[in-house]
């Protein structure tokens, strides 16, 4: 937290960066076939209808996630109330109000790339809670303890200023929000199948870690000069406009790489990859944060650096959405041969025209939950089935294909069904 007071911190030929894996489609065993009654109604494409079977819970995970959010909250609200201490009530209410902006514009940007196959919702609660609480929490603590030191010293010098900013804070924050995902990676591995999973949890992360962050400048900003002055102004157009994206820049790079182990078997195959990812993102974050001491046109280097770099994020992140649609695709594929779909539906599902088209046709006809219900749960049985050629069969792959042909046939039927229906 010892930063600058300003800025903070088609494609078959595309290379398969996705949880593909390199498996090449057609090359693996089929699933197996589908029963008869299915069979019978998979020849024709479904309707929207009724509603699906609720997916079972495990207990023990029930509990996980119960201890984890009690802890997460405490720490929010430990961090909460050392916000209010420093920032004041005034000041901490109308800098959370001015975070909120920022925030808004990483979560849009989170929706946009999480589309096609959505991750849990309270996997999604608990990575912004790591990176608004615990990640802070971190920080700040070893912030502290390094100016401890410094002070029984002699006192801070221009010299820790850059090392606060341009050291002790990218690989502190870094390894603070990467050990958010790397958590998540361990506990959510059903919901952990490549890169893009692994970008949207870290994006997540650094998002709340974002947010923490800009109350405080924000409300140290208020206190000195006031909500119209020009130091409030320019910090809020830096950090809350032009650079919402900054921290969730430099902690993908941990999400990718933890994308890239979660393809492996063994729940310790993230740890080297972990470092592996966190070394650029500490270096990104140790770029974006020691220009600040040496360039003299700070929007200019915007321009020329962080423009760029950020355009060729979004390419990437493109790029890894077009493998998701492709291995969709494949494997869905593979269970309309045998039967458990018909080859229009995996156009449907496959598609993000045939998505459009469904989607707007069960809003027509008043079902557009259960249509989102069918496609996630077909986009997760596709994934399934990647993790069994994967061989991550550990992880409860056959156990949720199973489960989830038995929702996909059973939505299906009530689709069927609703058909009849006047």
């Amino acid at each position: 937290m010892s930063e600058h007071p300003l800025p903070p911190g088609s494609a078959r030929s595309t290379p398969d960066w996705s949880a593909t894996a390199g498996l090449a489609p057609g090359a693996a065993p089929a699933p197996a076939s589908a029963p008869p009654e299915v069979r019978a109604e998979s020849a024709q494409p479904a309707q929207p209808g009724f509603a699906t079977p609720p997916r079972r819970r495990s207990v023990g995970m029930l509990v996980l996630a119960v201890i984890g959010f009690v802890v997460l909250g405490v720490v929010a609200l430990v961090v909460g109330l050392y916000l209010l201490a420093g920032l004041g009530p005034a000041g901490l209410v109308i800098g959370a109000i001015m975070a909120l902006v920022p925030l808004a514009i990483v979560f849009a940007g989170i929706r946009w790339i999480d589309r096609w196959e959505p991750e849990p919702r309270r996997a999604l609660a608990f990575a912004f809670l790591w990176g608004a609480g615990m990640s802070v929490l971190i920080a700040l603590v070893v912030d502290a303890e390094i100016r401890n030191v410094v002070a029984m010293a002699g006192g801070p010098s221009e010299a820790f200023e850059f090392f606060g900013a341009a050291i002790q804070a990218p690989i502190v924050e870094e390894l603070g929000k990467g050990l958010g995902v790397l958590i998540l990676f361990w506990t959510v591995r059903r919901h952990f199948d490549g890169p893009v999973d692994g970008i949207v949890y870290a994006a997540t992360v650094a998002g709340g870690f974002a947010f923490t962050e800009n109350i405080l400048y924000f409300g140290t900003q208020l206190a000195e000069g006031g909500l119209l002055s020009g130091g409030t102004i320019e910090i809020f157009f830096i950090r809350g406009l032009m650079s919402p994206f900054a921290h969730v820049m430099f902690t993908a790079f941990i999400g990718a790489a933890l994308g890239f182990a979660a393809r492996r078997s063994g729940a310790l195959a993230g740890l080297g990859l972990f470092l592996v990812g966190a070394i650029p993102a500490i270096l990104l974050h140790a770029f974006w944060n020691g220009a600040l001491f040496f360039v003299g046109d700070f929007y200019g280097y915007y321009l020329l650096v962080q423009v760029p770099m950020f355009l060729i994020a979004v390419a990437i992140v493109v790029a890894l959405r077009k493998q998701e649609q492709r291995l969709t695709a494949v494997r869905l594929g593979e269970y309309a041969a045998v039967g458990w779909l018909h080859p229009q539906e995996v156009a449907m599902l496959a598609t993000p025209a045939g998505r459009r088209t469904a989607q707007a046709w069960a809003a027509r006809h008043g079902v557009p939950g259960l249509m989102r219900a069918f496609i996630r749960d077909a986009t997760r049985l596709a994934h399934a089935r990647q993790r069994i050629l994967g061989g991550r069969e550990g992880i409860g792959a056959h156990v949720d294909e199973a489960e989830l042909l038995h929702r996909v046939a059973a939505s299906r039927h009530a689709l069927m069904s609703g058909r009849a229906t006047p």
